[in-house]
């Protein structure tokens, strides 16, 4: 009888530290302070009439400055197609700044801006401009799957802020990405 009692407290002691470590393992998934981070997925792109589209792929390297404030670079190859443009080829090199929201054990929504430069066959090279919203989803400690959703804008015209807002395009990707 009293190995019987041993042999059930032990049990229950190794069944406790297991799921106090699984419970500490899935509370430390997302991004802290001083961590980078870096993406790859796929793209895409609509004007506001969606007349015109393009995909493509993009990378990003990025640091958290906090717990919920990251700074990125990213690089998109984009590939264009549609009613309104030859098939052509283009880029865009962004720095963004994201704000993270934990929701839950895994769930990061976020919000932030991008400025950089795009250029290519379908554009005038210009600045850029965007506004982005997104989630992340950790599907292990450090990994997770992505996506957003922006409006994005270029300055290639001198129509005035107003109207290079108003000529802007839909924004979207989504992909897989580590922080480490």
């Amino acid at each position: 009888m009293k190995r019987s009692h041993q042999l059930t407290t032990g049990l229950l002691a190794v069944t406790l530290g297991c799921l106090t470590a699984l419970a500490a393992g899935l509370t430390t998934a997302g991004p802290a302070k001083g961590d980078w981070e870096f993406t790859l997925g796929g793209n895409g792109q609509s004007n506001k009439d969606f007349g015109t589209n393009s995909g493509g792929f993009n990378a990003s390297v990025g640091y958290f400055l906090s717990d919920a404030l990251e700074l990125s670079v990213r690089q998109t190859i984009t590939f264009t197609a549609g009613r309104q443009v030859a098939d052509a080829v283009g880029g865009q090199t962004l720095g963004a700044l994201d704000y993270h929201f934990r929701v839950g054990q895994k769930f990061y929504p976020f919000v932030g801006v991008t400025f950089g430069g795009i250029y290519g066959d379908f554009v005038n090279d210009s600045w850029n401009a965007g506004l982005e919203a997104g989630a992340k989803y950790y599907v292990l400690r450090k990994t997770f799957l992505f996506g957003t959703f922006g409006w994005s804008w270029s300055f290639d015209t001198g129509d005035g802020l107003t109207q290079n807002f108003d000529d802007g395009a839909f924004v979207y990707t989504a992909g897989v990405g580590f922080n480490f």
